[in-house]
C-alpha cells in the first residue's frame, strides 16, 4: 500500500485528502472530496483515506465500493419497505383458513391480483428467500458503510495535532485574523473555553479546543443497533429460535401441540364464551349497531402434558401432566419455551350424528340405527335384519362447486353431508341416499328405504397460537443501542476551535458538525473582553 508523506513529517495512507496530523490538503487528492472546487474544506470525514474512494481495480474493490455507497443502502431499505407494504395488502398465509390451499384461496378471494400476489411469494413474505436476502444485503451494506467510514475517521481524529497548517485554518467555515493579541488575552480565551467544558490541547502556542467528539460515533452506534435487529430478524427463520404455529382443539380432545418436537400435548377441558349483556345500557347501542352478540371473554380451560420416555412409531405416547390453566386473549399459558395464546374459536361443530333406517313411506318406523362419529368414522355400519350402510362419501363442510358436484371446504365438520349406500336382503344392489343439514335426497326418487337423522352431538373448538420467540431479547438490545446512537448523534455536537499564532496576532478558526449557531455563541463568549476579532462565516460570504 502506498503512503503519502506530508511536509510536517506525518505518513498518511494512500487516498488521504487532508493530512491526519496537520490538516494540510494533499494536493493530488483534492478531487476525492471536491475540495479542488471549493474554498472551504470538506470536513465530513476529516479528509481521511477511505478504501471505497481509493481502490477500484479488483472484484473485491468493486463489491466493497458498491455496498459502501449510502445511496445503495438507502435504496435497499426503500425496496424492503415497499415489499413489506405490499405484503400487507392481502392476509399472509398464516392468517387464511388452515385447511385451504393457498393457491386456490388467493385466486378465489382476490381474483387476478390475488393470484399474482401468491405467485410472487407475497403471501408468505417474511419467510421468502428474496425477502431474507434483502435483509441480509442491508446488513452487509451497514457493515461495509460503517467500516469504510468509521476506521479512517477514528484514526484521523485520534491523530490530529494542535498545530494545524495555515491553509487548513483559513479554509474553515468560521475564520478570523487578528494582527495583535496579547498572551493574557489568549489565556483568557482558554479559560472561558474550559468553562464551556472544552478540552484544551496546546503545542508551541497552537491551541486546539474540542468537545463532544463522541457525538461523531452516534451514526455508527445506530448501525450496530440496526445490525443486531437484522440478525434477530434472520434468526427467526431457525426453529430453535422462533416458532409460530396454530392448532385447533375440540372440547374433550387431547392433541399434539405442533412445532414442539413431539414434546407437548394439550387437552381442551372446556371452552367458555361470554358476551356483553344487550340489556346493559353501556353496550346495548353498540350491540344493536353490530347486529350480533359481542364476546366479552372467550377462554379455554386446558391441561398441558409432556411426553415421558421414548415413543415408538405407532405407539400412543405416555403423557405426564405438567400444567393446568386458563387461556384468554393476551393471557397465554406458558410451558417450557412455548406460549399458547387464545386466538379464535368455532362454536357448535358437529361431533356425532345418529341415523335410523326406515321405509320411505313410513318415517315413524325404525329398522335400525347407527351413529357416525366425526372423530372415528367407519366405512360401513351393520344393522339388524341384514341391512348394511356403506359410507361412500363424507363431506365435513359441504358446498356445491362450479361443476355442480358436492365438495368440502375443509376437513372440519362444520356442515357435514354424506352419500350412503343402503344394502339389504330385499334390495337388488344398493340404494343411494344423500344426507346433510337440511338435505335428504335420493337420485331416482324410487328408493324403498330412507335414512333420517335422529340425534346429534355438538361441541366447541378453540383455536390457539403456539409461539416460541428467543429473538425478542436481541430485538430489545438492538433497539436500545439504536436509540442510544440517535440520542448521541442528535443531542451532542462535535465542536472545535483552533488558535494559530501568526506574528503578533492569531488566526482563529472553528468547525462543528452541526448547530453552527451554538458554536458562534461559544466563540462570542470566549473572546468577549478581548480584542480578538469575531470569526466570519465564510460560507455566507461566498
Amino acid at each position: 500500500m502506498n503512503k503519502v508523506k506530508c511536509e510536517c513529517g506525518h505518513i498518511n495512507p494512500e487516498g488521504t485528502v487532508l493530512c491526519e496530523a496537520c490538516g494540510k490538503p494533499v494536493e493530488h487528492n483534492q478531487h476525492i472530496d471536491g475540495n479542488d472546487q471549493n474554498k472551504l474544506l470538506n470536513m465530513r470525514y476529516e479528509g481521511s483515506a477511505r478504501r471505497s474512494k481509493t481502490y477500484n481495480k479488483t472484484a473485491v474493490d468493486k463489491i466493497w465500493n458498491f455496498f459502501s455507497s449510502v445511496k445503495v443502502g438507502v435504496w435497499l431499505i426503500v425496496v424492503t419497505l415497499v415489499a413489506s407494504a405490499v405484503g400487507t395488502i392481502f392476509p399472509q398465509e398464516m392468517y387464511i383458513p388452515p385447511a385451504v390451499d393457498p393457491a386456490v384461496h388467493y385466486r378465489d378471494q382476490y381474483g387476478l391480483l390475488g393470484q399474482i400476489y401468491y405467485q410472487l411469494g407475497f403471501h408468505n413474505l417474511y419467510s421468502s428467500w428474496w425477502y431474507k436476502l434483502l435483509i441480509a444485503l442491508i446488513g452487509v451494506s451497514l457493515v461495509i458503510c460503517s467500516i469504510d467510514r468509521f476506521v479512517p475517521l477514528y484514526r484521523a481524529l485520534k491523530k490530529q495535532n494542535s498545530k494545524r497548517h495555515e491553509t487548513f485554518i483559513k479554509r474553515q467555515r468560521f475564520f478570523s485574523e487578528t494582527e495583535y493579541v496579547t498572551e493574557d488575552e489568549v489565556q483568557l480565551v482558554v479559560k472561558k473555553l474550559k468553562e464551556k467544558r472544552y478540552k484544551i490541547k496546546e503545542e508551541n502556542g497552537h491551541i486546539l479546543a474540542e468537545k463532544g467528539r463522541f457525538s461523531r460515533w452516534g451514526p455508527y452506534v445506530n448501525h450496530i443497533g440496526l445490525i443486531i435487529i437484522l440478525i434477530a430478524a434472520l434468526l427467526r427463520s431457525l426453529p430453535f429460535m422462533y416458532v409460530s404455529d396454530y392448532v385447533w382443539v375440540r372440547e374433550g380432545e387431547t392433541k399434539l401441540i405442533p412445532s414442539t418436537n413431539q414434546q407437548y400435548y394439550i387437552e381442551n377441558k372446556e371452552f367458555i364464551l361470554e358476551v356483553y349483556d344487550p340489556n346493559d345500557e353501556r353496550y346495548g347501542a353498540a350491540i344493536q349497531r353490530q347486529g350480533e352478540m359481542i364476546p366479552s371473554n372467550y377462554q379455554t380451560n386446558a391441561t398441558i402434558y409432556e411426553v415421558e420416555g421414548e415413543t415408538i412409531t405407532g405407539q400412543d405416547p405416555e403423557l405426564k401432566k405438567v400444567k393446568e390453566g386458563e387461556l384468554r386473549v393476551n393471557q397465554p399459558l406458558k410451558v417450557g419455551p412455548y406460549s399458547l395464546y387464545q386466538a379464535s374459536y368455532q362454536l357448535d361443530e358437529f361431533q356425532s350424528i345418529t341415523f335410523k333406517l326406515h321405509p320411505t313411506d313410513d318415517k315413524d318406523a325404525n329398522l335400525g340405527e347407527f351413529t357416525f362419529d366425526m372423530n372415528n368414522p367407519q366405512s360401513e355400519y351393520q344393522l339388524d335384519g341384514g341391512y348394511k350402510i356403506v359410507v361412500d362419501e363424507y363431506y365435513p363442510e359441504v358446498y356445491i362447486n362450479d361443476k355442480g358436484v358436492p365438495a368440502s371446504k375443509s376437513k372440519y365438520p362444520r356442515k357435514p353431508a354424506f352419500i350412503f349406500f343402503v344394502e339389504g336382503p330385499d334390495i337388488e344392489q344398493y340404494e343411494v341416499n344423500f344426507l346433510g343439514i337440511g338435505l335428504n335426497l335420493s337420485p331416482n326418487n324410487d328408493n324403498q328405504y330412507k335414512l333420517s337423522m335422529t340425534d346429534l352431538d355438538m361441541r366447541d373448538v378453540t383455536g390457539l397460537t403456539v409461539k416460541k420467540d428467543r429473538t425478542l431479547s436481541l430485538f430489545l438490545i438492538g433497539s436500545i443501542i439504536f436509540m442510544i446512537g440517535v440520542i448521541q448523534g442528535m443531542y451532542w455536537h462535535h465542536r472545535r476551535l483552533w488558535i494559530h499564532p501568526k506574528g503578533n496576532g492569531i488566526l482563529l478558526a472553528g468547525h462543528t458538525n452541526k448547530n453552527w449557531h451554538g458554536l458562534r455563541k461559544d466563540i462570542d463568549y470566549a473572546i468577549q473582553d478581548t480584542k480578538i476579532k469575531p470569526p466570519q462565516d465564510q460560507q455566507q460570504l461566498n
